[in-house]
């Protein structure tokens, strides 16, 4: 396989300051931001000041920064576009990105020096559209969500001089590209202004209204359920009745998956693709981090070997920032129900942000707690120096401001902890300070009930069936095996590994974990371990493997 000149830059959003730096630090060549006025995300904790900080720290570190100016302006807005266009020209972002024509042509005449990208607000779905906005002058269009691989690649063949950017990661829309009413009718936030409520993630339930005029909910029962069907009868096709699917649970009708195309990358890869752009400015510095980490490896492992790619480790590590499970969406032109959950619609992993390092000196460094720490968890310090996590297992927790070593730390007080280098056992210890750099993510095991697991393996199945690899059989079994785990309605929540506690160990060979380390029922697992290279753990199959024959 030729690998393309053109090298696709990686780019994640950044809804904060500290989200920024996550981001950067952990593997994109450019990031995305805007403050809450102009930009369509009214929640972003952006300030003018830390844009002119964000834009300083990115350029020091080589990276790129677009500022959005998305929003499809009303009358009110067109007063504000001077003074948000004169400041965005004293902080020289590397792109400003733009929806509306009007506002494109404003900052055209105003600020000629500023590179202009389109929006995928605009909806740009064919090579026609790239080229008028080329002619505009836009020196980048980021095409509409629904655009499939497909007509990407005849875009990339048609347009050969101006930059494409594509969604490759993030929430997807149930409308065209953003383009939401939903939310307007709902609650009275504008999709368009950058106030969406996420309506259409909400659970809805049927309720009938009876001759009298009062509205009751109908309530489904093992003695009634047989007595009714629902049905939506479009007025101009009369008698075809479209069937309407609820339980007493409620449904998610509107609830699309999160868009995942890391299966799919070298398509992107091997045309051309110039941005690969990440969703999800309002998540959090976990998602920034980890999910910049997983393309960043995975772009670069096929840029370096492309014949011998596979994303499968990439996608390990995706499914360990919670979601609602991933589809491909319009990859093939086309969804399917596979790209909605039906049955339940929150995010879930089987991992949580665990703390977020906050500043390192000689001694260790201090870490800003974002979950529920006991003793004996295992803590995975996701560096963004090595591929490998570094695990470490603590069985008190020296929290800053409290005089003796505590055993449980709760997050609602914003706690911070101190991490001594010198518990970190079995590494070498002068690279290790290198590895750990401020902003470090820090991410532990969740325990997750019968309903989540149900819905992760569900999830999982309807991937393999997007590749082609699974079977409807085993989705549908898996369906029921999440309805019934609903309607038992089981909140006790386990763990997938004895690695939470002091009790078990799951063989990896963690720093400071007592029983692995002077166990005897570890020797071969140390022995084994002892073998690989400085800081590499034992990988699952080992585990497996040492733990049966002992």
């Amino acid at each position: 396989m030729t690998v393309p000149t053109r090298r696709s830059e990686l780019l994640m959003p950044a809804g904060s300051l500290q989200k920024l730096k996550v981001a950067i630090l952990y593997g994109a060549d450019a990031v995305y931001m805007g403050t809450p006025d102009m930009s369509l995300r009214t929640k972003s904790d952006l300030t003018l000041e830390d844009v002119v900080e964000g834009i300083e720290f990115a350029h020091a570190h080589g990276k790129r920064v677009y500022l959005t100016l998305n929003l499809f302006s009303h009358n009110k807005d067109i007063d504000k576009l001077p003074q948000y266009v004169e400041t965005v020209r004293k902080v020289k972002p590397d792109g400003l990105i733009v929806a509306d024509p009007g506002v494109f042509m404003f900052v055209k005449e105003h600020a000629p020096e500023l590179e202009l990208h389109v929006s995928t607000q605009a909806n740009v779905c064919s090579w026609q559209s790239v080229k008028f906005w080329q002619d505009l002058g836009a020196k980048l269009v980021v095409l509409a969500r629904e655009v499939s691989f497909a007509e990407l690649a005849e875009i990339r063949e048609k347009c050969p001089d101006i930059k494409l950017e594509a969604f490759v990661h993030g929430s997807m829309c149930m409308t065209y590209s953003g383009r939401c009413m939903l939310s307007n009718f709902m609650v009275e936030r504008g999709a368009n202004q950058g106030a969406c409520a996420n309506s259409c993630r909400w659970k809805y339930k049927v309720h009938i209204k009876l001759k009298d005029g009062t509205v009751k909910e109908l309530n489904l029962t093992e003695e009634n359920m047989d007595l009714f069907e629902f049905f939506l009868e479009e007025e101009h096709r009369g008698g075809e009745l479209m069937p309407i699917q609820e339980d007493d649970r409620g449904t998610y009708i509107l609830n699309s998956k999160d868009l995942c195309i890391m299966p799919k990358l070298e398509d992107y890869l091997s045309i051309g693709v110039d941005s690969l752009k990440v969703e999800g400015r309002g998540k959090s510095p976990f998602y920034a981090g980890i999910v910049a980490r997983a393309y960043r490896m995975a772009i670069d492992d096929w840029y370096k070997d492309p014949e011998n790619w596979d994303p499968q480790d990439y996608m390990d590590e995706l499914a360990k920032v919670p979601n609602r499970g991933y589809t491909f969406a319009f990859h093939e032109g086309r969804l399917t129900n596979h790209a909605h959950n039906f049955d339940e619609g929150g995010n879930v992993a089987e991992y949580e942000f665990a703390g977020i390092v906050e500043e390192a000196d000689d001694a260790g460094f201090t870490v800003d707690v974002k979950a529920k720490l006991e003793a004996g968890d295992v803590l995975e310090i996701v560096s963004p120096h090595r591929r490998e996590p570094i695990l470490i297992r603590l069985y008190d927790f020296d929290e800053v401001g409290v005089d003796e070593p505590v055993t449980v730390v709760q997050p609602g007080k914003k706690p911070k902890i101190r991490i001594a280098w010198s518990l970190f056992d079995q590494e070498e210890l002068a690279s290790l300070r290198n590895e750990i750099p401020p902003y470090t993510i820090l991410r532990k095991e969740k325990p997750l009930t019968e309903v989540q697991r149900n819905r992760m393996k569900l999830d999982k199945e309807a991937q393999r069936i997007e590749l082609g690899k699974g079977s409807d059989l085993s989705y549908d079994k898996k369906t029921k095996a999440l309805q019934g785990a609903l309607a038992d309605n089981n909140a006790d929540r386990t763990f997938r590994t004895p690695r939470v506690g002091t009790e078990g160990c799951c063989g990896k060979g963690c720093n400071g974990c007592l029983m692995f380390w002077n166990d005897p029922i570890y020797e071969k697992a140390r022995s084994l371990l002892a073998s690989k290279k400085q800081g590499q753990l034992l990988q699952k199959t080992e585990v497996k493997e040492v733990t049966a024959a002992e």
